[in-house]
């Protein structure tokens, strides 16, 4: 802990700056633009520090209109018409995710139907104290902890997700408006942080830092502050500029710790040679390093896939091949916290992605049911209308090592992100390899990472 201050100097500035491309000194006017076309949204990388009415010139010239431009890491959000857009800009330059799901609608609905159905709500809770359905909090030694420390209002996380229902009565007192935002169009919108269609952030929010006494239900961290940064549109997607906008939202609101229950849309992998990939993989990644060197930890899903993420060949979503240059968004960004996920029994859930994990907590499995009385095989939260739902997923593990992590920023004053990952990952508890598939020692293997995370070490 002694070198706290020197791991607060960002001393990794040249990295965001990787791979920057420098505005052309002068660009020529369009010949024509397209004004009747389908409009989409594009990520564009410029030199970080690039001047905005640089940025501005060069989007109209080529057929494009700025949504939002974020200097500090050269990063800007364009619409256009035109199909040639990104052609005009440099594939390697602009990306657009919404176009591409155009492209491969059909194919990518089929997954994404299959991955909701695994998060939906299983079960409604009943019964006038739920802390008896919270198998998950007792695993990783929440209640205990919550009576030592239940994390401090100082401390502010956001959930990068599909909206917070502040109104429940679990999370009202917990949700800051004044640090939360809606981040979809790729631009920051204070009256857009709400949810409409998805209680799955509400959820997740549940988990990190809900308090109900009335009804017995308690998050891991309820003494913390919670922000609401939408990054889920309504058809269920998170494109790169919308990931962008979040990270650089709580990178400039001061936030300790982000929990990210999704991966980028459409491409399940992206990757840093291929032509648009490019673009997208560079831009989250400059912006989650800002997000870092500003002093916020963030805290991701490993994937509901099932699969080994270090010897997967082919992306499920799209027809490409990949290599050791992709990497699934926002988890294979360096500094990024990797989550497993555990069933009741303290096994890797069927679903998990493995292979590349820091730590593992519980997101539930319906083969792993605990005894009569003691809830569902899925982990229960808050979901809409003030009720109680249960949710199996790498989606509900994250927020777990979230919260121990908010607890431990609470202990830890002024910790900085990688010294905070550190202390995450030293006092969780090692879970040994139980089958042929998992691979590395009971300290640290491809199914469980470091172990599984502890509550009650964090408020030591």
């Amino acid at each position: 802990m002694s070198r706290l201050r020197r791991l607060l100097v960002p001393v990794a500035v040249a990295g965001v700056a990787a791979g920057a491309v420098a505005v052309p000194a002068s660009a020529a006017p369009a010949p024509s633009c397209d004004t009747t076309s389908t409009q989409y949204s594009y990520v564009v990388l410029y030199q970080p520090g690039e001047k905005q009415r640089s940025v501005d010139a060069e989007l109209t010239a080529k057929c494009g209109k700025r949504i939002a431009y974020y200097p500090e890491i050269g990063v800007a959000v364009a619409s256009s018409r035109n199909a040639d857009f990104a052609d005009r800009i440099g594939v390697k330059r602009a990306y657009s995710g919404g176009k591409d799901v155009a492209a491969k609608a059909a194919a990518r609905a089929g997954l994404r139907s299959a991955v909701g159905m695994l998060e939906q709500t299983e079960s409604v809770a009943t019964g006038s104290d739920l802390s008896t359905q919270q198998w998950d909090m007792r695993a990783i030694h929440a209640p205990e902890a919550n009576k030592i420390n239940p994390g401090s209002r100082s401390v502010t996380v956001g959930v990068l997700d599909s909206g917070i229902d502040a109104k429940h009565p679990a999370l009202a007192n917990a949700v800051d408006a004044k640090s939360s935002t809606g981040c979809v169009t790729g631009a920051p919108d204070a009256s857009a942080w709400a949810p409409t269609n998805s209680d799955h952030g509400t959820h997740v929010a549940g988990t990190i830092a809900g308090k109900d006494a009335s009804r017995g239900f308690t998050g891991i961290a309820p003494g913390v502050r919670l922000a609401s940064v939408k990054v889920v549109n309504d058809d269920g997607y998170i494109f790169p500029e919308a990931a962008v906008c979040g990270f650089v939202w709580a990178a400039q609101h001061g936030f300790q710790v982000t929990n990210n229950s999704y991966y980028i849309d459409p491409g399940m992998f992206y990757c840093r040679n291929e032509a648009g990939d490019a673009a997208a993989y560079e831009a989250v990644r400059r912006a989650v390093t800002y997000s870092t060197q500003r002093g916020t930890l963030n805290v991701a899903a490993a994937g509901n896939s099932g699969f080994d993420v270090t010897k997967q060949t082919v992306d499920p979503n799209r027809p490409h091949k990949i290599d050791s240059s992709c990497g699934i968004l926002p988890k294979a960004i360096d500094g990024v916290v990797t989550v497993s996920a555990v069933g009741y029994a303290g096994t890797k859930a069927y679903y998990s992605n493995y292979g590349s994990v820091t730590v593992t907590a519980p997101g539930g499995d319906s083969g792993q049911v605990p005894p009569s009385g003691q809830g569902a095989g899925c982990p229960l939260s808050t979901i809409f209308n003030g009720a109680y739902g249960t949710k199996c997923g790498t989606s509900m593990a994250s927020p777990h090592a979230a919260g121990v992590a908010a607890l431990l920023a609470s202990t830890h004053r002024n910790a900085p992100p990688r010294a905070l990952a550190a202390l995450l990952t030293a006092e969780a508890d090692p879970v040994a390899c139980d089958v042929s598939a998992c691979e590395g020692p009971k300290q640290n293997n491809s199914y469980y990472g470091r172990g599984l995370v502890n509550a009650l070490d964090a408020v030591h």
